[in-house]
């Protein structure tokens, strides 16, 4: 785009321009007010003598020359050194950039004028959309499962009786700006035989923070200014809950990593205390909320226990912003065998007791043989669309490719956030307060993803 990007809207810049264009002009007008009858004067009568000499006659238009000479001149200058003053400022606080810029200041307004994203869930999944998410919008809001009982958060939930870190730290390193390097260092895991054997250095991390800035909420603002996270993470409760499964045999079992491993069919799931009450962060985030996206991630495990806090269930069904369930791509053994998208939507419908649901993004892509064995082995399979019968509960269906191309089936985090800006920005939301469509913004964000993801 050159140097005509400096002029896109949405910089912030021009007004600035014009306004010092203005003041030198200003200025010059009063240069030449109390100079006119002197300095001007002499200057004039000097180009008329140099005119008279060069064509033998009185004339203005060296004057004219020298003057739109002049003009052009100094313009330029005033460019060339506004721009360095600018690239001076720049590379002194930020020396390092990966790239322009234009399209750093473009992008960075533009995403703290997107839609506020709320994402509800758990897990790799959740961390896994929170990937694309970033680039989408600085106002997205992470409402965190904390049923996990499992390695070392349950670990640190028994020793040091906080809520489990494993889930909340993914989803910090996930939106953090300089993932790669947090990524490194928030997932080591120690080795050997101390008493470090089998934590991850980020769980510590968040278990140290939280006590010395005194909760949990508090430890993770403050994780979220020291790793530059763009956006908020937040717990759906505070309280020290379990998940509890009823199988289908009659069966209860007490533990996500228990039911996880039971290998049962689950017929119905609760919290236990069953009254956890929600943290007030995440129903400010849900509240205000342009979109609610749940999932994707294990069904009954990440997705469903947010939603069986019940002041979280009566804030997502009370909001007015658009709903949209992400599914998984691959059944989970011991949780959803057997089941297609439809299963995975019953589901979640009818633990929150009615149809609130707006959208339902399904996987349409095939995937490799080699990775069907594979998963197969497993006891895992491909979840089925089933698209007509979704859209007969009053949801439309947004089928699509979403697998990444490595070997294992996951979602891809850039096409998850292409396909959540096609929503926000050529479905139904422009029509519920977005505004118009910024095809030059979509165009800069998927540019982004291209290179970032």
């Amino acid at each position: 785009m050159g140097w005509i990007s400096w002029f896109s809207p949405g910089l912030n810049i021009k007004r600035w321009l014009l306004l010092f264009a203005v003041g030198v002009l200003i200025s010059s007008i009063a240069v030449a007010l109390l100079f006119n009858y002197q300095v001007m004067g002499i200057a004039e009568e000097v180009l008329f003598q140099l005119s008279y000499m060069a064509t033998g006659k009185y004339s203005n238009n060296m004057v004219i020359a020298v003057g739109a000479v002049c003009l052009i001149i100094g313009f330029f200058i005033m460019v060339y050194a506004t721009r360095r003053i600018v690239f001076s400022i720049v590379d002194t606080v930020i020396p390092e950039k990966n790239s322009s810029l234009m399209e750093t200041i473009f992008i960075n307004r533009k995403l703290m004028k997107g839609p506020s994203i709320t994402v509800v869930g758990g897990g790799t999944g959740l961390s896994t959309l929170l990937r694309g998410i970033k680039y989408i919008t600085n106002k997205c809001n992470a409402v965190v499962t904390v049923t996990d009982d499992g390695g070392s958060s349950g670990r640190l939930r028994q020793e040091m009786g906080i809520i489990p870190p494993g889930d909340l730290r993914n989803c910090l390193i996930s939106m953090a700006d300089r993932e790669p390097v947090m990524d490194r260092i928030m997932q080591y895991r120690f080795e050997g035989d101390s008493m470090f054997d089998g934590h991850c250095f980020g769980n510590l991390f968040l278990a140290a923070i939280a006590e010395a800035e005194g909760g949990m909420e508090e430890g993770l603002k403050a994780a979220s200014q020291l790793l530059n996270v763009r956006g908020n993470v937040t717990p759906s409760t505070l309280a020290d809950v379990q998940l509890q499964a009823k199988m289908a045999d009659g069966s209860l079992i007490l533990g996500e990593t228990e039911i996880s491993n039971a290998g049962k069919q689950i017929v119905e799931m609760k919290l236990v205390p069953e009254n956890a009450p929600a943290t007030k962060s995440a129903l400010k985030a849900i509240e205000e909320a342009d979109v609610i996206i749940l999932g994707p991630g294990s069904l009954y495990t990440s997705v469903i226990p947010n939603l069986l806090v019940k002041e979280i269930r009566d804030a997502i069904v009370a909001s007015k912003g658009v709903k949209i369930y992400i599914c998984n791509v691959m059944t989970q053994p011991g949780e959803t065998d057997g089941y297609g998208a439809f299963e995975h939507v019953k589901a979640i419908v009818d633990v929150v007791g009615e149809q609130f649901l707006d959208y339902v993004v399904v996987n349409d892509q095939n995937i490799t043989a080699e990775q069907l064995d594979q998963y197969k082995a497993k006891g895992s399979e491909p979840v089925s669309p089933d698209i007509e019968a979704i859209e007969n509960l009053g949801i439309e269906v947004v089928s699509t490719s979403l697998i990444s191309n490595e070997d294992f089936v996951r979602h891809n985090p850039k096409k998850l956030a292409q396909i959540i800006i096609r929503l926000i920005y050529h479905l139904r939301l422009f029509g519920k307060g977005f505004g118009f469509i910024d095809y030059v913004f979509v165009r800069q964000i998927m540019h982004k993803l291209q290179k970032q993801l």
